[in-house]
């Protein structure tokens, strides 16, 4: 389905052409994310990508916006753990500026101290934005306990310290070791033309001088038994993020984790909606989410609790986790939790944006499935001995971590229910 392409520089394009579209999505990944960092230079990937938009050597800060949005498009950029994204959406007639601004702003950055300094400040204040929201803050303490010390258990943000010592050296060297040919990716989806499309990327990015792909260490996991931390904080409810240790994006589990995922806590339908919430009236929100990387992964439940009912909840969610590895999921219930998960990766792939931004992930990270259809064959194939094996394999007492956020002064009563029956 996708046309690929290899550059001498060691560029690799991939397109992908939706000739009945009017839009073309345009990315440029980069392999490099909070996981290349250290403690030090923590949210240096992050300062960078906020950086890139200040300014090229021959754009300054306002052209590069009001060329791509005086012509109806959209720009963004995002940091993960693994990757870091540049990315524009814009009519097919103006696929060559996208390409354009996009590589100017990756290859040709000004990096000024004055925008250094005026985008640390802009920064700590997200830093310090994110800690007054327990709802997303109770990830971040979650993280820290499931990978200690380590570059995956760090705020992709930075602290407030590693910004601020972040110098325009430290940034510029971090770019030229990670920003290079042999560490990027360029995906194009939309009304193009797949030829045309390689000439573009070849004017605009086979000059960059070729470089090393990147690596970061392997991640180190040594828990024995469940692990609990209480931030005490007064809060209007209490925030709890439960996450078990899993599988990483390349496992043959994967799929029958995703179903997982659907049957928990992925939409309205799944138990721990159904049950928490709706027939046990325990919260207003909880969810379940599954969060891959190329060595390690997290099944996550959040919730956000009342004070009084938090202990209770918890205990239906683990009695929820128990009674999914005993008893086999119903075929109906499986086959609407197939049925769900195709629909939502059908409609993401019927947008450029995020047909992009779901072939990119893969591809940045050299997974094999990389056919819309493969992938939903193997989603029919996960059965429900599947799933109960899954079940198992993850759901275990060594694997639990538990973050909360509220005022609760005793852990002792999440201490007892923190482990499957």
């Amino acid at each position: 389905m996708y046309k690929i392409e290899s550059f001498r520089n060691g560029l690799k394009l991939a397109t992908e052409e939706m000739s009945h579209m009017e839009s073309v999505s345009i990315g440029i990944w980069i392999h490099a994310g909070g996981r290349h960092e250290t403690k030090p230079n923590s949210g240096i990937s992050h300062l960078l990508e906020h950086l890139l938009f200040k300014g090229t050597e021959k754009r300054d800060m306002s052209a590069i916006k009001q060329e791509i949005e005086g012509r109806g498009g959209s720009f963004n950029g995002f940091t993960s753990e693994e990757h870091t994204c540049y990315l524009v959406k814009v009519l097919a007639k103006d696929a060559e500026l996208g390409i354009d601004i996009l590589s100017d702003m990756v290859l040709h950055p000004r990096l000024e101290e004055s925008e250094i300094a005026k985008e640390k400040d802009v920064i700590i204040e997200e830093i310090n934005m994110y800690k007054d929201i327990p709802a997303h803050y109770v990830h971040e303490v979650l993280a820290e306990m499931m990978w200690p010390d380590q570059p995956l258990g760090m705020p992709l943000a930075g602290t407030v310290e590693s910004v601020r010592s972040i110098s325009r050296n430290d940034l510029v060297s971090y770019r030229e070791k990670y920003y290079n040919p042999g560490n990027m990716l360029v995906i194009e989806v939309g009304r193009i033309d797949e030829e045309a499309t390689a000439g573009l990327v070849a004017k605009y990015l086979s000059g960059a001088a070729r470089g090393d792909a990147s690596k970061f260490k392997a991640i180190k996991i040594a828990q024995a038994s469940p692990s609990l931390r209480l931030y005490k904080k007064q809060t209007e409810q209490t925030h709890v993020a439960l996450g078990i240790h899993s599988t990483d994006r390349y496992h043959p589990d994967k799929y029958a984790l995703s179903l997982l995922h659907v049957l928990m806590g992925a939409n309205m339908s799944s138990r721990l909606f159904h049950i928490v919430r709706d027939e046990m009236a325990l919260c207003y929100e909880i969810s379940s989410s599954v969060r891959r990387y190329e060595d390690c992964g997290a099944f996550v439940i959040s919730a956000g609790v009342d004070h009084k009912k938090m202990v209770r909840a918890m205990e239906i969610i683990m009695r929820e986790l128990a009674r999914i590895k005993k008893e086999p999921v119903a075929e109906e219930e499986l086959k609407r939790a197939k049925e769900y998960y195709k629909g939502q990766l059908l409609f993401a792939l019927e947008d450029t944006m995020s047909h992009m931004l779901w072939l990119g992930e893969k591809m940045i990270s050299g997974e094999d499935d990389l056919s819309p259809r493969k992938v939903l064959n193997r989603i029919d194939a996960v059965s429900a001995e599947d799933i109960m094996r899954v079940s198992n394999d993850i759901f275990r007492d060594d694997r639990m971590n538990l973050a909360v956020i509220g005022p609760m002064e005793d852990d002792r009563p999440l201490k007892d229910v923190l482990h499957i029956k």
